[in-house]
């Protein structure tokens, strides 16, 4: 009996042995590994991206002027003083239509802040009514026609901006009368038989006034460019102070030009 129970000894002796030697095995293996890294903290929040510059903006430019000449037409039942100069002196009333039944008219040659300067048969060749560029007098128009007269080639340019539009000959006035120089307007337009058949077919009839008229002159001082009886008068020095035009270059002038449109006479 002695013998089996010390080999059951012996058997578990060397087990346990073997059980420890495999523990030890294990806890050198673990020692042999690696440390893990430590974890790496939260990464932070990506930073936000940077706000893109605001685009620039270009002001607006200012608006631009408005094309053509500016026209003032008095309202019916309306009057309007017109002063020596802004805020100066009265020099004359005007009503609402000129001494022929048109309307009146004033072509806008100046401005000084908010004083309008207009040329009006009221007032001397040159001189200039000033009005206010406010209130509920006018009806305000613009046109881009322009009439253009050169006296010493006898010649009539009708023009939109740089264009032009029809070019005449016309008669001028003769030595002692000769025809003034300046800005002027249109300021109506007539028939001319209404008035004698000397003014042929049509008038128009400038702001301007003849400051030398022949002797004996019973016609008025009021500039016209108008038509005749006698075409031979057209093209020479040969009026007493009117500019003569052929009657089919008169009646395109009437059907075009508004009232109010600038008439520029140079010599």
């Amino acid at each position: 009996m002695v013998r089996p129970l010390a080999t059951v000894f012996v058997v578990l002796l060397v087990a346990t042995a073997g059980l420890m030697a495999v523990a030890a095995t294990r806890r050198a293996k673990a020692d042999r590994r690696p440390e893990r890294p430590a974890a790496a903290a939260p990464t932070e929040v990506a930073a936000s991206k940077p706000l893109r510059p605001l685009r620039a903006v270009a002001p607006r430019p200012a608006s631009a002027r408005p094309a053509g000449h500016p026209v003032l037409r008095v309202r019916p039942g309306r009057s309007v003083e017109l002063r020596s100069k802004p805020r100066g002196r009265v020099v004359a009333r005007v009503g609402d239509t000129t001494q022929f039944g048109s309307p009146t008219t004033f072509a806008v040659a100046a401005q000084r802040g908010g004083w309008l300067g207009v040329t009006s048969t009221d007032l001397p060749n040159g001189k200039l009514g000033w009005v206010k560029a406010r209130g509920g007098v006018f009806e305000r128009h613009r046109t881009r026609l322009a009439i253009r007269i050169d006296l010493s080639k006898r010649r009539l340019r009708l023009t939109s901006g740089t264009r032009v539009l029809r070019r005449a000959t016309v008669g001028v006035g003769r030595p002692g009368s000769r025809t003034p120089t300046g800005r002027f307007a249109i300021t109506d337009k007539l028939p001319g038989a209404r008035y004698g058949a000397f003014y042929g077919c049509c008038i128009l009839a400038l702001s301007g006034h003849q400051t030398n008229t022949p002797a004996g002159w019973r016609g008025g001082d009021r500039l016209a460019i108008h038509g005749t009886n006698d075409p031979s008068s057209i093209g020479v020095p040969s009026s007493a102070g009117c500019l003569h035009a052929d009657a089919e270059d008169l009646r395109a002038l009437m059907r075009r030009v508004p009232l109010g449109t600038p008439v520029v006479i140079g010599a």
